[in-house]
Protein backbone atom coordinates (compact mmCIF):
# COMPACT_ATOMS: atom_id res chain seq x y z
CA UNK A 1 0.00 0.00 0.00
CA UNK A 2 1.47 3.28 -1.03
CA UNK A 3 1.08 6.82 0.34
CA UNK A 4 1.18 10.08 -1.43
CA UNK A 5 2.48 11.75 1.57
CA UNK A 6 6.07 12.66 1.44
CA UNK A 7 8.89 10.71 3.84
CA UNK A 8 9.80 11.73 7.07
CA UNK A 9 13.62 11.30 8.26
CA UNK A 10 13.14 7.73 10.28
CA UNK A 11 14.28 10.26 13.54
CA UNK A 12 11.74 13.05 12.63
CA UNK A 13 8.66 10.31 12.25
CA UNK A 14 9.81 8.69 15.28
CA UNK A 15 9.70 12.01 17.48
CA UNK A 16 6.52 12.68 15.63
CA UNK A 17 5.20 9.28 17.12
CA UNK A 18 6.48 9.59 20.72
CA UNK A 19 4.39 12.77 20.89
CA UNK A 20 1.69 11.40 19.88
CA UNK A 21 1.61 8.48 22.02
CA UNK A 22 1.97 11.23 24.79
CA UNK A 23 -0.54 12.77 23.37
CA UNK A 24 1.18 16.44 23.33
CA UNK A 25 2.92 18.33 21.09
CA UNK A 26 6.53 19.61 20.51
CA UNK A 27 7.03 22.44 23.29
CA UNK A 28 4.15 21.70 25.74
CA UNK A 29 5.15 19.33 28.62
CA UNK A 30 3.79 16.45 29.71
CA UNK A 31 1.39 16.64 32.92
CA UNK A 32 2.45 14.21 35.60
CA UNK A 33 -0.54 11.74 35.98
CA UNK A 34 -2.82 12.63 39.26
CA UNK A 35 -2.62 10.67 43.03
CA UNK A 36 -5.59 8.78 43.18
CA UNK A 37 -7.83 10.39 45.76
CA UNK A 38 -8.56 8.41 48.99
CA UNK A 39 -11.97 7.61 50.56
CA UNK A 40 -12.99 6.18 53.75
CA UNK A 41 -16.27 4.67 53.59
CA UNK A 42 -18.12 3.00 55.94
CA UNK A 43 -21.26 0.21 55.90
CA UNK A 44 -23.71 0.40 57.91
CA UNK A 45 -23.44 -3.48 58.44
CA UNK A 46 -21.17 -6.45 57.72
CA UNK A 47 -21.54 -7.00 53.67
CA UNK A 48 -24.07 -8.84 52.73
CA UNK A 49 -25.97 -8.95 49.17
CA UNK A 50 -27.21 -5.43 49.65
CA UNK A 51 -23.34 -4.26 49.46
CA UNK A 52 -23.71 -5.61 46.04
CA UNK A 53 -23.00 -1.92 44.07
CA UNK A 54 -20.04 -1.13 46.55
CA UNK A 55 -18.75 -4.71 46.08
CA UNK A 56 -18.73 -4.81 42.54
CA UNK A 57 -17.34 -0.84 42.54
CA UNK A 58 -14.25 -2.89 43.67
CA UNK A 59 -13.86 -5.51 42.37
CA UNK A 60 -14.82 -4.45 38.97
CA UNK A 61 -12.25 -1.70 38.70
CA UNK A 62 -14.65 0.88 38.67
CA UNK A 63 -13.47 2.95 41.41
CA UNK A 64 -9.82 2.70 40.04
CA UNK A 65 -11.60 3.66 36.74
CA UNK A 66 -12.10 7.33 38.51
CA UNK A 67 -8.87 7.30 40.12
CA UNK A 68 -10.42 6.51 43.60
CA UNK A 69 -8.75 4.38 46.34
CA UNK A 70 -11.64 3.17 48.63
CA UNK A 71 -11.87 2.02 51.88
CA UNK A 72 -14.38 0.29 53.25
CA UNK A 73 -15.42 -0.46 57.71
CA UNK A 74 -18.55 -1.53 59.23
CA UNK A 75 -20.54 0.04 61.24
CA UNK A 76 -23.21 -1.18 63.79
CA UNK A 77 -26.32 0.55 61.84
CA UNK A 78 -26.97 3.98 60.75
CA UNK A 79 -26.36 5.97 64.10
CA UNK A 80 -22.83 4.83 63.90
CA UNK A 81 -22.41 5.61 60.53
CA UNK A 82 -23.56 9.20 60.76
CA UNK A 83 -21.43 9.65 63.97
CA UNK A 84 -18.82 8.87 61.96
CA UNK A 85 -18.95 10.56 58.95
CA UNK A 86 -20.10 13.79 61.31
CA UNK A 87 -16.97 13.75 63.22
CA UNK A 88 -14.77 13.08 59.67
CA UNK A 89 -13.73 9.42 60.95
CA UNK A 90 -15.37 8.41 57.70
CA UNK A 91 -15.50 10.33 54.43
CA UNK A 92 -18.70 8.57 53.32
CA UNK A 93 -21.49 5.91 54.48
CA UNK A 94 -24.56 4.08 53.91
CA UNK A 95 -26.91 5.10 56.31
CA UNK A 96 -30.79 5.05 56.70
CA UNK A 97 -32.26 8.55 55.33
CA UNK A 98 -34.81 9.27 57.89
CA UNK A 99 -32.03 8.44 60.44
CA UNK A 100 -30.23 11.35 59.03
CA UNK A 101 -33.24 13.67 59.16
CA UNK A 102 -33.46 13.11 63.07
CA UNK A 103 -30.11 13.35 63.41
CA UNK A 104 -30.13 17.04 61.39
CA UNK A 105 -32.95 17.88 63.62
CA UNK A 106 -30.56 18.17 66.89
CA UNK A 107 -29.10 21.69 67.53
CA UNK A 108 -25.71 20.91 67.87
CA UNK A 109 -25.72 18.08 64.54
CA UNK A 110 -23.04 18.42 61.45
CA UNK A 111 -24.24 19.22 58.22
CA UNK A 112 -23.71 15.41 56.86
CA UNK A 113 -26.31 15.41 53.44
CA UNK A 114 -27.29 12.57 51.58
CA UNK A 115 -26.04 12.70 47.68
CA UNK A 116 -26.88 9.11 46.71
CA UNK A 117 -30.60 7.06 47.45
CA UNK A 118 -29.52 3.84 46.91
CA UNK A 119 -33.04 2.04 48.26
CA UNK A 120 -36.04 4.19 46.51
CA UNK A 121 -38.23 2.39 48.92
CA UNK A 122 -37.24 1.90 52.57
CA UNK A 123 -37.59 -1.76 53.46
CA UNK A 124 -39.60 -1.28 56.72
CA UNK A 125 -42.33 -4.40 57.11
CA UNK A 126 -44.09 -6.34 59.79
CA UNK A 127 -43.21 -9.92 58.91
CA UNK A 128 -45.93 -11.95 61.25
CA UNK A 129 -47.20 -15.66 60.81
CA UNK A 130 -50.18 -16.49 59.60
CA UNK A 131 -50.64 -19.54 61.77
CA UNK A 132 -50.37 -16.98 64.78
CA UNK A 133 -53.52 -15.47 63.53
CA UNK A 134 -51.88 -12.69 61.56
CA UNK A 135 -53.30 -12.32 58.30
CA UNK A 136 -53.68 -8.88 57.07
CA UNK A 137 -52.13 -5.64 58.80
CA UNK A 138 -55.30 -5.21 61.04
CA UNK A 139 -55.01 -8.40 62.82
CA UNK A 140 -52.16 -7.62 64.17
CA UNK A 141 -54.45 -5.87 67.16
CA UNK A 142 -54.96 -8.14 70.09
CA UNK A 143 -51.19 -10.14 68.59
CA UNK A 144 -47.43 -8.95 70.25
CA UNK A 145 -45.26 -7.62 68.39
CA UNK A 146 -41.39 -8.40 68.78
CA UNK A 147 -39.46 -5.26 68.43
CA UNK A 148 -35.54 -5.30 68.22
CA UNK A 149 -33.21 -3.11 69.76
CA UNK A 150 -32.20 0.00 67.74
CA UNK A 151 -35.14 -0.74 64.90
CA UNK A 152 -35.74 1.43 62.41
CA UNK A 153 -39.19 -0.05 61.34
CA UNK A 154 -40.94 0.90 64.41
CA UNK A 155 -40.17 4.88 64.18
CA UNK A 156 -42.91 4.48 61.27
CA UNK A 157 -45.17 2.55 62.85
CA UNK A 158 -47.13 5.16 64.22
CA UNK A 159 -47.72 6.87 61.15
CA UNK A 160 -48.48 3.39 59.69
CA UNK A 161 -51.01 2.27 62.22
CA UNK A 162 -52.79 5.95 61.81
CA UNK A 163 -53.01 5.71 58.07
CA UNK A 164 -54.42 2.68 57.86
CA UNK A 165 -57.19 2.95 61.14
CA UNK A 166 -55.29 0.39 63.59
CA UNK A 167 -54.99 1.46 67.20
CA UNK A 168 -51.16 1.58 68.22
CA UNK A 169 -52.61 0.43 72.03
CA UNK A 170 -54.29 -2.70 70.78
CA UNK A 171 -50.87 -3.95 69.50
CA UNK A 172 -48.50 -5.24 72.34
CA UNK A 173 -45.21 -4.31 71.97
CA UNK A 174 -42.09 -6.60 73.09
CA UNK A 175 -38.43 -5.05 73.21
CA UNK A 176 -36.29 -8.09 72.20
CA UNK A 177 -32.72 -8.37 71.39
CA UNK A 178 -32.26 -8.26 67.38
CA UNK A 179 -30.34 -11.86 67.56
CA UNK A 180 -33.21 -13.88 68.75
CA UNK A 181 -35.97 -11.67 66.35
CA UNK A 182 -36.39 -14.91 63.80
CA UNK A 183 -35.75 -17.53 66.86
CA UNK A 184 -38.16 -16.09 68.61
CA UNK A 185 -40.70 -15.69 65.40
CA UNK A 186 -40.15 -19.18 64.39
CA UNK A 187 -40.99 -20.24 67.47
CA UNK A 188 -44.17 -18.66 68.23
CA UNK A 189 -42.88 -16.79 71.02
CA UNK A 190 -44.28 -13.69 69.54
CA UNK A 191 -47.04 -13.32 66.98
CA UNK A 192 -45.06 -10.75 64.60
CA UNK A 193 -41.64 -8.55 64.35
CA UNK A 194 -40.73 -5.33 62.44
CA UNK A 195 -37.72 -5.19 60.76
CA UNK A 196 -36.51 -5.28 56.80
CA UNK A 197 -38.22 -7.22 53.83
CA UNK A 198 -35.28 -8.12 52.70
CA UNK A 199 -34.20 -9.56 56.05
CA UNK A 200 -35.82 -11.45 58.35
CA UNK A 201 -38.48 -13.29 55.86
CA UNK A 202 -35.78 -14.37 53.88
CA UNK A 203 -33.90 -15.51 57.25
CA UNK A 204 -36.89 -16.98 58.57
CA UNK A 205 -37.73 -19.17 55.54
CA UNK A 206 -33.56 -20.08 55.85
CA UNK A 207 -35.19 -21.43 59.67
CA UNK A 208 -37.85 -23.72 58.12
CA UNK A 209 -40.68 -21.53 57.97
CA UNK A 210 -42.83 -22.34 55.53
CA UNK A 211 -43.31 -19.40 52.86
CA UNK A 212 -47.20 -20.31 52.77
CA UNK A 213 -47.16 -19.31 56.75
CA UNK A 214 -45.15 -15.93 56.43
CA UNK A 215 -46.96 -12.50 56.26
CA UNK A 216 -45.09 -9.76 55.50
CA UNK A 217 -46.27 -6.34 55.25
CA UNK A 218 -43.96 -3.86 53.73
CA UNK A 219 -44.75 -0.40 55.09
CA UNK A 220 -44.41 1.20 51.10
CA UNK A 221 -47.28 -1.03 50.69
CA UNK A 222 -49.47 0.64 52.82
CA UNK A 223 -48.87 4.36 52.22
CA UNK A 224 -45.66 4.96 53.04
CA UNK A 225 -43.60 7.33 51.23
CA UNK A 226 -40.15 7.18 52.85
CA UNK A 227 -36.92 6.41 50.82
CA UNK A 228 -34.56 3.78 52.39
CA UNK A 229 -30.60 3.45 52.40
CA UNK A 230 -28.56 6.41 51.33
CA UNK A 231 -25.09 7.43 50.55
CA UNK A 232 -23.35 10.50 53.50
CA UNK A 233 -20.78 12.41 52.75
CA UNK A 234 -18.70 14.56 55.77
CA UNK A 235 -19.60 18.50 54.62
CA UNK A 236 -16.01 18.92 54.99
CA UNK A 237 -14.93 16.13 52.43
CA UNK A 238 -17.37 17.63 50.14
CA UNK A 239 -16.12 20.98 50.06
CA UNK A 240 -12.60 19.92 49.43
CA UNK A 241 -12.80 17.46 47.02
CA UNK A 242 -16.38 17.53 45.18
CA UNK A 243 -14.65 15.58 42.17
CA UNK A 244 -14.09 12.26 44.78
CA UNK A 245 -17.65 12.17 45.54
CA UNK A 246 -18.86 12.64 41.92
CA UNK A 247 -16.58 10.01 40.95
CA UNK A 248 -17.63 7.48 43.80
CA UNK A 249 -21.32 7.93 42.79
CA UNK A 250 -20.79 6.87 38.72
CA UNK A 251 -18.48 4.29 39.96
CA UNK A 252 -21.93 3.15 42.29
CA UNK A 253 -24.35 3.78 40.14
CA UNK A 254 -22.39 1.68 37.57
CA UNK A 255 -21.97 -1.37 40.28
CA UNK A 256 -25.61 -1.03 40.91
CA UNK A 257 -26.24 -1.36 37.00
CA UNK A 258 -24.14 -4.07 36.45
CA UNK A 259 -25.75 -5.78 40.22
CA UNK A 260 -29.31 -5.25 38.79
CA UNK A 261 -28.36 -6.58 35.06
CA UNK A 262 -26.78 -9.76 36.58
CA UNK A 263 -27.68 -10.59 40.00
CA UNK A 264 -26.12 -14.37 39.49
CA UNK A 265 -22.53 -13.25 39.33
CA UNK A 266 -22.88 -9.44 41.98
CA UNK A 267 -23.72 -12.79 44.45
CA UNK A 268 -20.28 -14.56 43.55
CA UNK A 269 -18.62 -11.29 44.11
CA UNK A 270 -20.29 -10.49 47.07
CA UNK A 271 -20.20 -14.16 48.71
CA UNK A 272 -15.78 -13.50 48.39
CA UNK A 273 -16.21 -10.86 50.57
CA UNK A 274 -18.58 -12.61 53.09
CA UNK A 275 -17.94 -14.86 55.86
CA UNK A 276 -19.78 -18.17 55.72
CA UNK A 277 -22.00 -16.55 53.66
CA UNK A 278 -24.61 -18.94 51.49
CA UNK A 279 -25.37 -18.64 47.96
CA UNK A 280 -29.14 -19.47 47.45
CA UNK A 281 -29.53 -17.26 50.84
CA UNK A 282 -28.46 -14.02 49.64
CA UNK A 283 -29.29 -14.41 45.76
CA UNK A 284 -32.71 -14.21 46.88
CA UNK A 285 -31.82 -11.53 49.19
CA UNK A 286 -30.60 -9.67 46.39
CA UNK A 287 -33.66 -10.11 44.01
CA UNK A 288 -35.74 -9.13 46.84
CA UNK A 289 -34.13 -5.82 47.32
CA UNK A 290 -33.88 -4.88 43.69
CA UNK A 291 -37.59 -5.59 43.38
CA UNK A 292 -39.14 -4.05 46.27
CA UNK A 293 -36.77 -1.31 47.01
CA UNK A 294 -33.97 -0.40 44.46
CA UNK A 295 -36.50 -1.16 41.10
CA UNK A 296 -39.34 0.72 42.48
CA UNK A 297 -41.82 2.93 39.92
CA UNK A 298 -39.93 6.37 40.64
CA UNK A 299 -36.89 5.18 39.45
CA UNK A 300 -38.26 4.11 36.36
CA UNK A 301 -39.50 7.26 35.77
CA UNK A 302 -36.69 9.44 37.43
CA UNK A 303 -33.48 6.92 37.37
CA UNK A 304 -31.41 6.17 40.53
CA UNK A 305 -30.55 8.22 43.34
CA UNK A 306 -32.22 11.06 43.53
CA UNK A 307 -35.75 12.20 45.34
CA UNK A 308 -38.57 13.78 44.81
CA UNK A 309 -39.23 16.98 46.63
CA UNK A 310 -42.99 16.28 47.28
CA UNK A 311 -42.72 12.65 47.74
CA UNK A 312 -39.94 13.56 51.00
CA UNK A 313 -42.05 16.51 52.47
CA UNK A 314 -44.78 13.27 52.79
CA UNK A 315 -41.92 11.20 54.11
CA UNK A 316 -41.58 14.47 56.93
CA UNK A 317 -45.17 14.01 57.89
CA UNK A 318 -44.84 10.38 58.76
CA UNK A 319 -41.74 11.16 60.50
CA UNK A 320 -43.48 13.66 62.71
CA UNK A 321 -45.96 11.27 64.08
CA UNK A 322 -43.12 10.11 66.15
CA UNK A 323 -40.73 12.87 66.40
CA UNK A 324 -41.57 16.37 67.11
CA UNK A 325 -38.97 18.64 65.10
CA UNK A 326 -37.07 21.87 66.39
CA UNK A 327 -37.43 22.74 62.61
CA UNK A 328 -38.28 21.01 59.65
CA UNK A 329 -36.21 20.70 57.32
CA UNK A 330 -35.67 21.49 53.48
CA UNK A 331 -35.20 18.61 50.93
CA UNK A 332 -31.87 20.72 50.22
CA UNK A 333 -30.72 20.98 53.36
CA UNK A 334 -30.70 16.81 54.03
CA UNK A 335 -30.12 15.75 49.98
CA UNK A 336 -27.55 17.46 47.86
CA UNK A 337 -28.33 16.41 44.35
CA UNK A 338 -25.40 18.41 42.51
CA UNK A 339 -22.84 14.98 42.35
CA UNK A 340 -24.99 12.64 41.00
CA UNK A 341 -24.15 10.84 37.37
CA UNK A 342 -26.04 12.26 34.25
CA UNK A 343 -29.65 10.65 34.00
CA UNK A 344 -28.52 8.66 30.89
CA UNK A 345 -26.07 7.08 33.21
CA UNK A 346 -28.54 6.51 36.28
CA UNK A 347 -31.76 5.45 33.90
CA UNK A 348 -32.76 2.33 33.76
CA UNK A 349 -33.26 -0.07 30.41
Amino acid sequence: MTSSAPHLPRRLTWLVGMLLLAGTAPGRAVEPAKSPATIQFTLDRPIDAIAAPFVLANVRGLYRAENLVVSTNVAAGSKETIARVAAGASDMALADLNALIRYRDAADAAPVKAVFVLLNKAPYAVIARRSRGVTGLASLEGKTLGIADGDLAIRLWPALAKRNDIKPASVKQEKISSAVREPMLSAGQVDAVTGFSYASPVNLRDRGVPSADLAVFRFADYGSAVYGLAIVVNPKFAAEKPDAVSGFLRAVTAGTQLAIQQPDKAIDAVLAEMDNGTRELELERLRTVLADNILTDDVRRDGLGGIDATRFAAALDEIAEDHVFRKRPAAAEIFDGSHLPPLADRTID
